[in-house]
């Protein structure tokens, strides 16, 4: 047996986000169902793993059902040591754990104005005195863990931990809403949207799924601001580097080239609210 892991729309859930890099940075498998946000009935297609009710949510191999992301996370860290889900130097772990506890309770109006939405980044969002407020301290406890904790960078408190996962949507909402913060923020943010996980799950989230009106605003927008994206192209043939799909583990069935290299991914994916025209992988692949 091995661990479920139910979440929300790539696109839009943020917390899902979180749940996902929980698994993914530390390499920890998972079984993936995902629940459509334009039902908007999250509660309903949850009622078979009651008392779920949000996403993301854990079931463990015992059946155990974890439904909160910093509840996820500390179940990870103590089931797999080894992972290093947590830093290991006491310091650095308090402070992880500290950060990670703002995060998971607070920056409301962050929250609440600025809802993540991966496929769109603005101009200018007009962040309101409590949004500033927000960004103010974020940029307070950042700097205290950066200069205490890991002074070269670029994560919080020395490698990726459980802190950064909380952080990544927060820093996808900075850049999607282009909002003000200084240049050590903005270092730590462009960390994220370089970080090769949260690429893969933006890409998930260009072609996953329909757009939700509900997640925009009335803003004039902007490229997104991360890395280029890599040309690709689809082919019929071809003896791809990886056996298995990066994202179902499923066999690879259709093929792409990036740079000269072929990659594989599985149909069976593409079916899965996905991508049904291999026409389209290379938009896909192409935020990789």
């Amino acid at each position: 047996m091995t661990y479920q892991l139910l979440l929300g729309d790539y696109a839009y859930s943020s917390w899902s986000l979180r749940g996902w890099l929980l698994f993914e940075k530390f390499g920890l498998s998972r079984a993936q169902t995902m629940v459509d946000f334009s039902d908007k009935s999250v509660g309903e297609q949850l009622a078979q793993f009651a008392p779920a009710r949000t996403v993301p949510t854990m079931i463990t191999p015992e059946g155990a059902v974890v439904s909160d992301s910093l509840a996820i996370g500390e179940e990870l860290a103590s089931r797999h040591p080894e992972a290093g889900l947590w830093p290991s130097d006491p310091k650095a772990r308090a402070t992880a754990r500290s950060l990670a506890a703002e995060m998971h309770s607070g920056f409301m109006a962050l929250r609440s104005d600025c809802p993540m939405n991966l496929r769109l980044s603005y101009q200018d969002a007009a962040p309101s005195d409590a949004v500033r407020d927000d960004l103010a301290r974020l940029e307070t406890i950042w700097s205290h863990a950066r200069d205490t904790c890991s002074p070269t960078g670029p994560w919080l408190c020395g490698d990726y931990s459980v802190a950064d996962a909380m952080f990544a949507p927060v820093a996808a909402r900075i850049a999607g809403y282009n909002l003000p913060v200084g240049p050590d923020a903005q270092s730590y943010v462009a960390a994220h949207l370089a970080d090769p996980a949260f690429r893969r799950w933006r890409a998930m989230g260009m072609v996953h799924g329909a757009t939700l009106p509900w997640y925009a605003k009335d803003f004039a927008t902007r490229p997104w601001p991360g890395p280029d994206a890599m040309a690709a192209t689809a082919v019929e043939t071809g003896t791809p580097e990886n056996a298995s799909c990066p994202y179902s583990g499923k066999p690879s069935t259709h093929f792409l080239q990036i740079g000269g290299r072929t990659f594989g991914m599985c149909n069976a994916f593409c079916r899965d609210k996905t991508v049904a025209d291999p026409a389209a992988w290379p938009a896909f692949m192409a935020l990789l």
